[in-house]
């Protein structure tokens, strides 16, 4: 059996092309103001995608009829990564969470009509999406605390429910909104449901202050109260809400892992270049083992986060559930992002503790990766349980 790591020459092209899109036209927005805290704004996502589309680098991932190249997986580990060179190369390319995720369960779930008023728009990037599952006190890496109901009331479901960490609320063209069934035969059963947004029933109470600040519109608390919608609101089918949200979850654990994973090179290739040439006690840092060693973990570690990457890609584009080498793969890469990431910070000393340098902001934003999309914690038990019941 012959094993070959080498990606087909248009994957490579393209991911070539995102790499100098990124670091060309992308990185000198590390320093425009309207990178907030909360994300960068509307405005500037805007002007981003736009030299995207100028550059042809736009959404690859999304399907061919919305002008995308409906890459795989595997292609997109190299292409996702290289659009991570910038914390703000995935939402230029609009590769970025949620609407990436959304993108991949509307593409396999919607029905026509909700492709062409859902789906088409946020593939083309006329609008940003959220997807409200996380709950404050219920939902989140146990979705079966989920308290967010939803009750047919004639021909329309009424939603009430109160979500937070909801990505990109603030500003979004509609939301997938995962509540319980009360009633029916379905009872209790989670469902996702399309809504229009802005809605006067949903009401983003505020955006979080949180220590991660890459994705358009922040983290929200929002608020659904008395929302009334078509009884064809319902995406897919009632009651199978936590299977579409497997449909999602898998891939776009291992997006994340991509993306970051060209945050943690860059961080790497500016701690490599300070620890060459800056001078202490007589030599380069880099000639210090005790930074040389740094850097080579570094590099270990990236490495072993790729090559996890590619395996669990492989996987999905055979077809297959993946759902034991996702959760390994968001371990193993988070931990080792932030590994990177902190090493190279420490590499670059007191300068890394300033904004001379974007490794603080990889820092901050990579810490956050090991909790949302499953803590470390979480993925070990649910693996240790499978192990113990010998189903793996």
């Amino acid at each position: 059996m012959s094993l070959n790591f080498a990606p087909p020459a248009e994957v490579s092209d393209l991911a070539a092309r995102v790499r100098d899109f990124v670091k060309t036209k992308i990185v000198p927005y590390e320093t425009d103001p309207r990178w907030t805290s909360h994300g960068p704004t509307d405005e500037m996502r805007v002007e981003m995608n736009a030299l995207a589309k100028d550059a042809g680098v736009f959404a690859p991932h999304v399907p061919t009829e919305y002008g995308g190249r409906a890459i795989g997986q595997v292609a997109r580990a190299y292409v996702f990564e290289a659009a991570g060179y910038s914390i703000l190369g995935p939402t230029a390319i609009h590769c970025a969470s949620p609407d990436e995720g959304n993108i991949h369960l509307l593409d396999v779930v919607a029905r026509p009509d909700q492709r062409e008023h859902f789906l088409k728009p946020l593939a083309e990037g006329k609008i940003r999406s959220c997807f409200c599952m996380t709950e404050p006190g219920g939902a989140g890496s146990d979705p079966g605390l989920l308290q967010a109901t939803a009750r047919l009331d004639g021909n329309e479901w009424v939603i009430n429910g109160r979500k937070w960490l909801i990505t990109g609320a603030e500003g979004a063209g509609f939301a997938i909104i995962m509540a319980k069934v009360e009633g029916g035969p379905q009872d209790g059963h989670a469902t996702l449901f399309l809504a229009d947004m802005p809605d006067p029933a949903i009401r983003v109470e505020r955006t979080l202050d949180t220590m991660d600040s890459s994705f358009p519109g922040g983290h929200g608390v929002v608020e659904i109260r008395d929302l009334r919608l078509p009884a064809d609101s319902v995406l897919g089918e009632v009651g199978k809400g936590f299977r579409y949200a497997q449909v999602r979850l898998a891939p776009a654990r291992l997006s994340h892992c991509m993306r970051w994973l060209g945050s943690a090179v860059r961080a790497q290739e500016i701690a490599t270049e300070y620890a060459r040439t800056r001078q202490a006690f007589g030599k380069t840092l880099g000639e210090h083992e005790g930074v040389s060693f740094m850097l080579a973990d570094n590099h270990m570690d990236i490495h072993q986060a790729r090559l996890s990457i590619l395996h669990t890609a492989w996987l999905l584009d055979k077809g297959e559930r993946a759902s034991n080498e996702s959760s390994m793969s968001k371990v193993v890469c988070s931990e080792a992002i932030a590994r990177v990431a902190d090493r190279s910070l420490q590499i670059l000393g007191g300068l890394g503790i300033t904004r001379d340098t974007v490794v603080e902001r990889i820092f901050r934003d990579t810490r956050a990766f090991r909790i949302y999309d499953g803590p470390s914690e979480v993925h070990r038990w649910a693996l240790g349980a499978r192990i113990v019941a010998g189903k793996m």
